[in-house]
């Protein structure tokens, strides 16, 4: 991706060399849209939905994430996952900082998210209706109704443990297919 033209032809010794145009926000974010989650591959930190800011600070550029839980192992991966996509890009300084309220909820999660989630075998999460209350959505945290296996679809599965792979999934069999799997659990 070209960030400015530069006027004076590159290969001139001597040339002068205008300072180019620092990237938009837009495109920063596009650029972490690369960046993986750590511990479920297949969804980019954007389409997971836990980078909530990117913006120019003077000369730097400051990211915000919210973690899926204030615990999560993965955070400082991720911080520095980000870190180097954007020096890669020819960013030179680079903050990245967490925020945990308001708390990452899975109503964040991108439908491009949600279907590789899907495609990877973890049951995503419904999404919340809009306008719901904080009670609503905390009555959203036990499945109100059944999980559909990501393999093949069948809505007969039963809960085996409150905790998957990791605390923010749950492990569920589907009756069907027999095989088991994660359930990435709404909050």
């Amino acid at each position: 991706m070209v960030i400015a033209a530069d006027p004076q032809p590159r290969d001139l010794p001597g040339a002068p060399r205008r300072a180019s145009a620092r990237p938009a926000p837009s495109t920063l974010l596009a650029w972490l849209d690369s960046v993986m989650d750590p511990e479920v591959p297949v969804v980019s930190v954007v389409d997971l939905g836990i980078v909530r800011d990117v913006v120019w600070e003077q000369d730097e550029v400051v990211v915000t994430v919210t973690p899926t839980y204030s615990g999560c192992p993965a955070t400082e991966v991720i911080a520095q996952a980000i870190t180097e996509a954007l020096h890669s890009r020819g960013v030179a300084k680079v903050r990245v900082q967490t925020r945990l309220s308001p708390a990452w909820t899975t109503d964040w999660l991108s439908a491009k998210g949600r279907e590789a989630l899907r495609g990877y075998g973890i049951a995503p999460p419904a999404a919340a209706a809009p306008g719901l209350t904080p009670i609503d959505i905390g009555a959203l945290r036990q499945p109100s109704q059944a999980v559909a296996c990501p393999r093949c679809a069948s809505p007969r599965t039963r809960l085996l443990s409150q905790f998957g792979s990791t605390a923010c999934k749950a492990l569920y069999q589907c009756r069907d297919c027999l095989e088991p799997f994660d359930y990435f659990k709404p909050h």
